[in-house]
């Protein structure tokens, strides 16, 4: 469904005065930031700065703790930022007045996205802000397998082992150019990405398949977003055909795994690895039964720098500001 946006450039002049009146109606608009995880001090100044700037009003929801009180707090905004907060319908529908609201991230499934287009709402999210803080801990998570989680005991080194990289997006390209740098050989499938060259100026070998990525892969970082083609998708047979002594780390989501065939493939292949910033919904069982195999993160951490934590917060504010004021709608997500 097409979304109104009162900015799109026109040169005519009814659409100029759709401009001129919306901008009388929001003079005296409300951005709220709703976090039950809040951004760091700095971020939250550098949001302020650039809200209260622009001449809106900024209101804060940090560690709330039902959705009662986000219902309460977003029915007056214009605006909203969030992190890794609920936008479900009910948040939706409260929210009378909600032109925009941008997931400070790169990932957005947590915004129910039909019921927000139904209602206009533009959402957004940040691609890129938090990218290098992922890269790196999907980097740090490789290591850490490698070297038994720290534990005593001989371990290996990942140099000169093959990296695959599943979604050359930002995090993919980023881990990609880390692991070159520490020696790896690196492979990757995109099956959006798919001008060769792009691969070839970071000296990065694309190959024609899934398939084929893991079987080539001694790590695999996996940086695919979760949706109806990719929920469940890597699972027994996938992780079967990799290398022995093979390493998944998953920096993305938990539903692209098909959690009970990870079970069974960990099970069968007492060589394979599963490392996790997203913990399983059958993580209790991995645990048990697979042990030092498998390792998830206690909440999950990849954006979890001080750098990516303001990166995003600023960019989410100027969006905003840019989408009120220029129309500008570059990040849009529900189109």
């Amino acid at each position: 469904m097409a979304i109104y946006n009162p900015f799109i450039p026109h040169e005519n002049r009814c659409e100029r005065e759709k401009v001129v009146h919306f901008h009388e109606l929001v003079k005296d608009m409300k951005v709220l930031v709703a976090t039950d995880k809040p951004f760091a001090k700095a971020a939250v100044d550098g949001i302020r700065k650039i809200v209260e700037g622009a001449g809106y009003e900024l209101a804060l929801l940090e560690k709330y703790t039902e959705e009662a009180q986000l219902l309460a707090a977003v029915a007056d905004a214009n605006a909203l930022i969030i992190r890794s907060d609920k936008v479900t319908p009910a948040v939706v529908d409260a929210a009378k007045k909600l032109k925009i609201v941008v997931r400070a991230g790169a990932g957005y499934d947590n915004v129910d996205l039909p019921s927000a287009t139904a209602k206009g709402i533009v959402v957004m999210n940040t691609p890129g802000q938090n990218s290098n803080a992922v890269a790196e801990l999907a980097i740090g998570m490789m290591i850490f397998m490698a070297r038994n989680k720290f534990q005593p005991g001989t371990g290996s080194e990942i140099q000169g082992k093959t990296l695959g990289i599943h979604a050359y997006g930002n995090v993919g390209r980023l881990v990609a150019l880390k692991g070159k740098s520490l020696g790896m050989s690196v492979y990757a499938y995109d099956p959006f990405v798919t001008d060769k060259a792009v691969y070839e100026r970071d000296g990065v070998v694309a190959v024609d398949s899934v398939e084929e990525l893991y079987a080539k892969s001694q790590y695999l970082s996996l940086n695919i977003p979760a949706t109806e083609q990719t929920k469940k998708s890597i699972g027994q047979k996938l992780l079967m055909s990799m290398p022995k002594g093979a390493t998944v780390v998953n920096t993305a989501r938990k539903e692209v795994m098909d959690e009970d065939g990870l079970l069974a493939a960990l099970l069968e292949r007492e060589d394979l690895k599963y490392a996790t910033d997203i913990a399983a919904g059958n993580q209790a069982e991995l645990d048990e039964k697979a042990g030092a195999r498998v390792f998830a993160t206690s909440k999950k951490m990849g954006a979890e720098t001080g750098e990516a934590n303001i990166n995003a917060g600023l960019a989410a504010a100027n969006q905003i500001v840019d989408f009120f004021k220029t129309g500008n709608t570059r990040f849009q997500v529900n189109k």
